[in-house]
């Protein structure tokens, strides 16, 4: 199960086998819990079974935990989590990292015996009252490599350690079981750094980090309801926009140009088959190497609502395909429920709406009947003023509020 995509690969017992269910499935929408699914080849040609706890060693006690946090309704950084363990003793190193079993991040203390003392106090218990359970183990590492300080991973010990280096992942290989000793490197992509950090080193399945092209084919688009600016407010999830063309002689086409070629593959990969505004879109690398600068091309490479800026490590990490429940930031203080609610109603039946407050800064989830009506809300509402602030919005993983 690859449950940070809501995808899963299945393994046939034969080939002819697995040809077959792909055949019957062309001519047959497959759905599951009412929800339609899609189904292809994969690369793999053979699952291993991996033990999602590889970093762990059970109950042979050790200085470093493997802590994996389920149900994570807020954002845990290496702040909450050193808030969290220290005072149970001197936390010496934190790294976190997302892997298939969920958010989790190594521990390391100063003495055995507070880690010991802190897995006896917090094992089963919650960050935040209903959420962020925590799992944890002893890790079967005996010292936390930390190279740089930021928002993924510190060294309590060494406060002087640079915030990222260019070219290189923040913490290579702690993502996929210390399996790697170096950085994995991705020569075609824009911000390497940023990517290596988001994914621990190694890419999600189904991407591979080589395309170099940068613009994207977007066709099946409603003619009658489209503009650039939707097209940037759902396209730019995924990386920065530097021009959007829609194509005067195919009115539900359009030509999109990525920051670089692996944001033009997270598009392609996240949001080929999307529904928006009644079409299943289509979304294919372009034969045009870039847009050409004219009349009917709207220019967003200086625009400051480009997400990848800044922050473009969480942006990354937080890829995904449409989903039935959006995130919104940068809300007024003074905001409600009611507001948030009456601001999106008219793109589809919300079922939930969920307002908290994460570092000082009012956010909310909303929740839509499906997808297509809450990618419609992210790409009209995305941008817009409410109560005297522009708003963010992007899709959340989670699946109840």
């Amino acid at each position: 199960m690859l449950r940070a995509k809501n995808q899963a690969l299945l393994q046939m017992q034969d080939i002819t086998s697995a040809v077959n269910a792909l055949q019957f499935y062309s001519n047959v929408q497959p759905s599951i819990r009412g929800r339609n699914v899609y189904v292809q080849f994969s690369s793999h040609q053979e699952l291993t079974v991996i033990d999602q706890n590889s970093q762990a060693r059970g109950d042979e006690p050790n200085r470093v935990l493997l802590v994996t946090v389920h149900h994570m309704l807020y954002p845990i950084t290496v702040e909450v989590l050193h808030q969290v363990f220290s005072p149970h003793g001197f936390v010496e190193k934190i790294v976190t990292f997302q892997k298939s079993a969920g958010f989790q991040a190594l521990i390391q203390y100063q003495l055995q015996q507070s880690a010991i003392l802190a897995r006896n106090s917090l094992q089963g218990r919650n960050i935040y009252d209903g959420c962020c359970q925590l799992d944890i183990q002893f890790s079967n590492l005996d010292e936390l490599q930390v190279n740089y300080n930021n928002e993924r991973s510190r060294d309590f010990t060494n406060p002087s350690l640079p915030s990222e280096q260019k070219g290189k992942s923040s913490q290579p290989g702690y993502g996929d079981a210390g399996m790697y000793a170096h950085p994995v490197g991705y020569p075609q992509m824009g911000n390497a750094a940023a990517i290596a950090a988001a994914f621990g080193g190694v890419l999600p399945p189904g991407l591979s980090g080589t395309n170099d092209r940068c613009t994207v084919l977007v066709s099946n688009l409603n003619p009658d309801r489209i503009d650039e600016d939707k097209l940037f407010n759902l396209f730019s999830i995924y990386g920065n926009i530097i021009r959007i063309k829609l194509l005067r002689n195919k009115p539900d086409h359009a030509l999109v140009q990525m920051g670089d070629g692996f944001q033009a593959e997270l598009v392609v990969h996240f949001l080929k088959g999307a529904m928006l505004f009644g079409k299943r879109l289509e979304v294919n690398f372009s034969k045009h190497v870039n847009i050409t600068t004219g009349s009917d091309t709207h220019d967003y490479s200086n625009s400051n609502l480009n997400r990848f800026n800044r922050n473009a490590a969480k942006n990354y990490r937080y890829c995904c395909s449409p989903t039935k429940m959006i995130h919104i930031s940068t809300l007024p203080q003074d905001v409600t429920e009611e507001e948030i609610a009456s601001h999106l109603e008219e793109h589809g039946t919300i079922v939930g709406t969920k307002l908290f407050e994460m570092n000082g800064k009012k956010q909310s989830l909303v929740l839509y009947e499906n997808e297509e009506q809450a990618t419609e809300a992210l790409v009209c509402k995305h941008a817009t003023s409410l109560g005297g602030s522009t708003i963010r919005i992007s899709f959340s993983q989670l699946q109840t509020i």
